[in-house]
């Protein structure tokens, strides 16, 4: 610790600072993996609720008979220790069940988005080396197109309904499928349906599986500072330091919760993305929070209707989230008295943003920053500040950060530099790239963000701008390399460049520049284009049709010079 210290001009300004009573380093104890948090909140929480969805409870002791079960089934298939299984689902309450099931058979999580096309799908599934998948019937004609390409052997498929109970889940998934026509057909042969698959495992013995603190929890895909997605691989170590480092820091405002009073948080943002994935799965988990599943935060009027009928203390989300809401007409009618903590993350909070939400609700957004390689959180704003300031807070506790220049020396307090980071939440590196995990690790064991951050005197960090290209559209990476390439392969297309342009609803949208080469390429077939090969968020919001692109001499596209051309 020394030696670092003496490397960095700076200092540790933010231990100065801290909140009264919090630690400076966090300590899991005899507590070595998250299988083991887990059981240790089943204990402690058993007949709670852990999961409200649809106006169904399921308790603490639910999940974790089910996800035993799951996991008997898992490990009836012969799967080999470490094997990596894929979870394809949105917030419902097969989630959990799985994520645990997964990891308490010795197995690791590769979340996957559910909106996902087949070329998307299909890549990290092979580069991850799934070979089980749980998806929603709602996605499953997406796999049957690439499961040939791909090593899937087991595939578990579910129904929205299919945790409702009989009856009332017969209904859901009947509309689902006859009235709103939302499931597309699909054929996998040997699929078992997601609840034969606990029922198997119901009957069948199931042995714990031995999970350390070194074993590889989940395959989270991420960009990173590069194009291409990587498999960031977290381990049960790094995910539970941060976990319990999220803990202690939002323990002053759970503090707040009157004694007796369940922590009731809100569950919109989804559970594949790893911001949710940690503060909402898991950190509910250890703190016994009921958490309300949303399967669609884009339903703002489901969302505020079970907001109206079930105030929550926590409620985490992003930018975007936080101003649609307060724009919709129910916002008025929501109780927000028992609102202790509102956590702004995956993408920047606008000033303007956080002052109506201070407004409105009489609770300020604290503002956090993460990323995929450090399970997330690395800084967050003290939840016993008073209001919004622009920065994104602190290093949590455990954690180091060195703010760089470009030959890799610390800099000066107020001195732009790259954010590095250094703690035990910090990625083991990237799954089968060796080369890309030593692009981003210094020689001393820090992490590179690609973000360039000055620190102030009191140890707050702030954001200046982004090193790396990419895109942040509501709190999702766009990659440009990845936008060009699907957008250069339409006919027509000669060049393509992609940029982020600001948004005052998503934070960025993607800007395309094309260049044609047949005369009648239109916006409309490169739109058809990009909706057949790109998740939603990853579509350009702009096109723009240019003669040429700015290039340098070698004929590398200067992204930098669009850029400044689009800032004016």
């Amino acid at each position: 610790m020394n030696a670092t210290t003496a490397l960095m001009p700076h200092g540790r300004p933010w231990l100065e600072h801290y909140p009264p009573g919090m630690p400076v380093e966090v300590d899991a104890g005899q507590t070595a993996s998250l299988v083991e948090l887990f059981e240790d909140a089943v204990r402690r929480f058993n007949a709670r609720p852990a999961y409200w969805f649809m106006e169904r409870q399921y308790s603490f002791q639910d999940v974790d008979v089910a996800a035993r079960h799951f996991a008997a089934w898992l490990q009836s298939l012969g799967l080999a220790r470490g094997a990596r299984v894929a979870v394809m689902l949105p917030n419902l309450p097969q989630f959990p069940v799985a994520l645990f099931g997964i990891l308490r058979a010795g197995y690791t999580v590769v979340n996957v988005n559910p909106l996902y096309t087949p070329r998307e799908l299909e890549y990290q599934l092979k580069d991850s080396g799934a070979e089980a998948i749980v998806i929603l019937e709602n996605f499953a004609h997406t796999l049957e197109q690439v499961i040939a390409r791909t090593a899937l052997r087991h595939v578990a498929v579910t129904a929205v309904g299919d945790m409702l109970g009989a009856l009332k889940g017969g209904v859901v998934n009947l509309v689902l499928r006859r009235v709103k026509k939302v499931v597309p057909a699909w054929k996998l042969p040997g699929h078992v349906r997601f609840m034969r698959a606990l029922a198997i495992g119901e009957r069948l013995p199931f042995a714990r599986a031995k999970v350390g603190r070194d074993d590889i929890a989940f395959l989270q895909y991420t960009g990173g500072t590069t194009g291409v997605a990587k498999g960031a691989v977290i381990t049960h170590a790094n995910m539970l330091a941060n976990v319990l480092q999220s803990a202690a820091w939002y323990e002053p405002a759970l503090r707040r919760i009157p004694v007796g009073e369940q922590v009731r948080q809100l569950g919109a943002l989804p559970l594949y993305h790893i911001f949710a994935l940690n503060t909402v799965c898991l950190l509910g988990m250890c703190v016994g929070a009921e958490v309300l599943l949303i399967p669609n935060a884009r339903d703002f009027g489901a969302l505020l209707g079970a907001l109206k009928k079930h105030p929550v203390h926590v409620f985490p989300a992003v930018n975007t989230l936080f101003n649609a809401l307060m724009d919709h007409p129910a916002f008025g009618g929501i109780d927000w008295s028992k609102l202790k903590l509102s956590v702004g993350g995956g993408m920047a909070v606008q000033s303007g943003v956080a002052a109506r939400w201070l407004e409105k609700t009489g609770c300020s957004i604290v503002e956090g920053y993460g990323l995929s390689e450090t399970s997330p959180v690395v800084c967050c704003n003290p939840t016993t500040a008073s209001g919004w300031n622009g920065s994104i807070g602190m290093p949590l506790p455990g954690t180091d950060i060195s703010i760089r220049n470009d030959d890799g020396n610390p800099v000066a307090i107020g001195v732009p530099g790259e954010l590095c980071v250094k703690g035990p939440q910090v990625m083991r590196g990237y799954w089968n790239r060796p080369d890309e995990t030593r692009k981003v690790m210094t020689p001393d064991g820090y992490l590179m963000t690609g973000d360039i951050a000055v620190l102030d005197e009191r140890g707050f960090v702030k954001i200046v701008d982004r090193k790396k290209d990419m895109i942040l559209v509501s709190g999702f990476n766009v990659y440009p390399n990845e936008v060009e390439d699907v957008l250069g392969a339409c006919p027509g297309v000669k060049e393509v460049a992609a940029i982020g342009v600001p948004d005052q609803h998503s934070g960025e949208a993607v800007r395309v520049y094309v260049v044609r080469r047949d005369g009648s390429l239109d916006e409309a077939t490169l739109r058809a284009w990009a909706k057949d090969n790109l998740t939603g968020y990853k579509r350009p919001k702009e096109i723009v049709f240019r003669d040429e692109l700015p290039k340098t001499p070698v004929g590398k596209i200067l992204r930098r010079v669009l850029r400044d051309e689009a800032k004016g």
